[in-house]
């Protein structure tokens, strides 16, 4: 393949949003420095002992103005160790079916191709549990799947955060007061009566300052964060549950975080992470498909997908055909 070629793995085509989707930016990048772009949607990857791990490939063109903003050009299906990088960004949940996805890409690195981020990594770092890591940046937080000792935990903080190991957008966090009438059902919820493991932590009040995302590109920090306020009434600031979102330079604790954990995550293969930050104090490390590009670059100018992109073909080896754009 003559032209250096980037494939994206992505949920259905045409459940980007042009407005906000971090991929498309990223694809949007990859285009404008002359590469060739294409995407494999859920359940296009395969093997077989003939042909090792091929894709199901849909090569594209990006027109952000345009509707639809992404028109297929070609589709063909070809090894994956053919293309120049696989980009991983399937959305969670992290079910049976994205575990099967990373044995195929950690498969296809086996056969020579090149995948962001490595699929081991991601299958191995919880996205909740990865902070116990790094507990000098943490709140006081327990993993259980007892419900006793859930309500332990509740009763020597008085206030926590209760939620699933698995969920994603604020899906299933609860704040849990520990006089609160409705713990046992809470708790039966989310714990489904001792067969799920779920994480409580201390509550950070700074939370009304912004769940703020941090992003890492190759161990390095993008220079703002997104802070995402919940809305009125609210105590989850992710998007996906109503919160809006504010861009600001990084403070000097998220600098300190940024620097501790890039190189360590960079070195075992997470090229992409996103960091998520409750005032002086981490929460998540995101893995799996990282955003708030969009929303950085709208509100400072900051072309976060451009250096993503060019850092990605330093990596490579390559060398950007038409600059940043």
């Amino acid at each position: 393949m003559s032209q250096p070629a980037i494939v994206f793995v992505i949920d259905p085509l045409q459940s980007l949003n042009p407005k906000k989707d971090s991929t498309l930016a990223m694809m949007e990048a990859a285009q404008k420095r002359g590469l060739r772009v294409g995407v494999i949607e859920d359940g296009g990857l395969s093997w077989s002992q003939a042909r090792g791990v091929t894709g199901w490939v849909r090569w594209v063109s990006i027109d952000m103005l345009g509707n639809p903003c992404c028109i297929v050009l070609a589709e063909q299906t070809l090894p994956l160790r053919a293309l120049s990088a696989v980009v991983m960004r399937k959305d969670p949940p992290f079910n049976a079916e994205f575990v099967a996805s990373t044995w195929l890409l950690e498969q296809a690195e086996r056969e020579g191709a090149r995948v962001f981020n490595r699929p081991s990594a991601i299958r191995d770092h919880n996205e909740k549990f990865s902070i116990a890591q790094f507990p000098q940046f943490t709140v006081p937080t327990l993993v259980t799947r007892r419900a006793e000792q859930v309500r332990e935990f509740l009763e020597a903080e008085g206030i926590a955060i209760l939620k699933p190991l698995d969920g994603m957008g604020g899906e299933s966090i609860f704040r849990l007061h520990k006089d609160d009438p409705n713990i046992g059902v809470i708790l039966e919820s989310v714990n489904k009566r001792g067969a799920q493991t779920v994480m409580v932590q201390r509550y950070i009040p700074e939370i009304a300052q912004g769940d703020k995302r941090v992003l890492l590109i190759q161990g390095k920090p993008v220079p703002f964060a997104l802070a995402r306020l919940p809305k009125a009434g609210e105590h989850r600031g992710n998007l996906a549950a109503g919160g809006t979102a504010r861009a600001q330079a990084l403070s000097a604790r998220e600098v300190e975080i940024a620097e501790t954990l890039g190189p360590v995550l960079a070195q075992r293969g997470l090229f992409l992470v996103g960091l998520d930050v409750i005032g002086d104090y981490l929460t998540e490390v995101n893995v799996t498909s990282p955003t708030c590009f969009r929303e950085i670059e709208m509100q400072t100018g900051f072309d976060v997908a451009g250096l993503f992109m060019d850092t990605l073909l330093t990596v490579l080896g390559l060398r950007s055909q038409q600059g940043a754009g």
